[in-house]
């Protein structure tokens, strides 16, 4: 018979911490993925002027590269705490201190208005951006994979990684409409600000929802089991991941380099190549990303849904071995300067990307005992995102201006995916793996295997 904390939660009551989790990502991811836009569009512009076009945007994807710096500090803070006092405390926090920095990023002076002052703030609101992400990618997925039902926990656990696609999709959708009413003198001075004032809004109805769900049952279930076991409870999670998982974190972290490098090449680094090189205008270059954005949002559940069926390691090295191979294709549709190609090359990128993301968050919460899971997912994702999506933008930047050529930027990508399917094929599957603590005494060991029924009966 099945435990309280592996019995399957009532269909309802799953979908509203579905839906808590993946607003609450959306909003979150919307914050982060503006500055990436905005970064590539304007503050170069209004926060390092006086720049050669190309050498500004590399100054304003370094301070978007900040962000990056600071979310495995949020990892480590946030899964600390998470796994000491519950995923839904700082899943709060997180939303607050994001949506708090974004706002005020709309309120900031810029350099015409206070010198050198205005990059030095912008720079401080994107740490806060960055070490709220840390914390907030781990404690959305982990609410979800301990709340769902274990024979499609690959389907509802992709459901938070829509955020990002929904993140994306909503901060291109509103700059991509404020570039097609607004002049660029307007936008410029004034209109780049509206989204990310409008972010306040956001994080009010973010709030509302996120408060309304319960704590996680499986990390219930393991906090009374820890309250009788003085030892466990005084060592430190990250200690307990760092000593008995520390493969698991490694093949993590692997497996995030094609993701995430891909990901911000195809979503970001698009916005500078596609303008400057392929000459591109900006608003086909922003639609492009939007429409693509749309499809990669509606692929994410269905490949998470294909991972319960066949498993997470072989739809992840799917996308791994598929972005590697689209790379190439991926910039000579670009160089066309058609909107048809370029909309093509986005969206398969992304889709491909997808088959990387969807099973991530299953296969990640997977590999750790739950007293140790906040922390362990959360590190080995944000460490990973340290070496790869915060230099992605920069690096490629910095390969086109060296090279004024495309061919670097593909093997950069490529160098990422071998690396990525090398982690997957270390790692053991584990779709069949029960979430709940082994034993007594045992959450340093990995979760332990339970016949699961096949997602195809269900």
């Amino acid at each position: 018979m099945s435990s309280p904390a592996t019995a399957p939660p009532a269909p309802n009551n799953l979908k509203r911490i579905v839906a808590a989790s993946l607003i609450g990502t959306t909003i979150e991811w919307y914050d982060f993925f503006l500055y990436g836009s905005a970064a590539a569009l304007v503050f170069n512009k209004l926060f390092f002027p006086g720049s050669d076009p190309l050498v500004g945007t590399l100054l304003s994807f370094l301070t978007y590269a900040v962000g990056f710096a600071a979310r495995p500090l949020g990892a480590l803070v946030f899964g600390h705490y998470g796994d000491r006092l519950g995923r839904k405390r700082l899943l709060v926090l997180s939303l607050l201190l994001m949506g708090g920095a974004t706002f005020a990023i709309g309120l900031l002076p810029t350099h015409a208005t206070i010198g050198t002052a205005a990059p030095v703030l912008l720079t401080v609101l994107r740490l806060v951006q960055g070490f709220a992400l840390g914390g907030e990618w781990g404690g959305a997925v982990l609410l979800v994979s301990e709340h769902g039902d274990a024979r499609r926990r690959g389907f509802w656990a992709s459901w938070p990684q829509t955020g990002a696609p929904a993140g994306q999709l909503l901060a291109t959708g509103v700059l991509s409409l404020l570039t097609a009413v607004l002049s660029d003198a307007a936008f410029q001075d004034w209109g780049w600000r509206i989204p990310f004032l409008l972010s306040g809004v956001l994080v009010i109805v973010g709030l509302w929802i996120r408060l309304s769900v319960d704590e996680s049952p499986v990390f219930k279930q393991a906090l009374a089991q820890a309250e009788a076991r003085t030892a466990e409870r005084e060592r430190l999670p990250l200690v307990s991941v760092l000593r008995d998982h520390w493969r698991d974190v490694l093949v993590a972290m692997g497996a995030r380099m094609a993701e995430n490098i891909s990901y911000y090449v195809v979503t970001a680094f698009i916005l500078v190549y596609a303008t400057t090189s392929a000459g591109v205008s900006k608003q086909t270059a922003l639609n492009a990303v939007l429409i693509a954005s749309a499809v990669h949002f509606a692929v994410i559940p269905a490949w998470g849904a294909l991972s319960d069926r066949v498993g997470r390691r072989p739809v992840y090295l799917v996308g791994a071995t598929g972005v590697g191979l689209w790379m190439f294709p991926f910039f000579a549709l670009i160089d066309t300067g058609g909107f048809g190609a370029l909309l093509l090359a986005v969206t398969v990128g992304l889709v491909l990307h997808g088959a990387m993301y969807a099973p991530q968050a299953a296969f990640f919460s997977e590999m750790f005992a739950t007293r140790m899971r906040y922390s362990g997912a959360s590190i080995g994702a944000q460490f990973a995102s340290v070496a790869a999506g915060a230099p992605a933008p920069l690096i490629a930047t910095a390969l086109l201006d060296a090279h004024d050529s495309s061919v670097p930027i593909s093997l950069y990508v490529i160098a990422a995916a071998v690396l990525t399917v090398v982690a997957v094929l270390a790692a053991k599957e584990t779709r069949h793996r029960d979430l709940t603590e082994v034993a007594p005494g045992d959450g340093h060991r990995e979760p332990a295997a339970v016949p699961v029924p096949d997602a195809r009966r269900v």
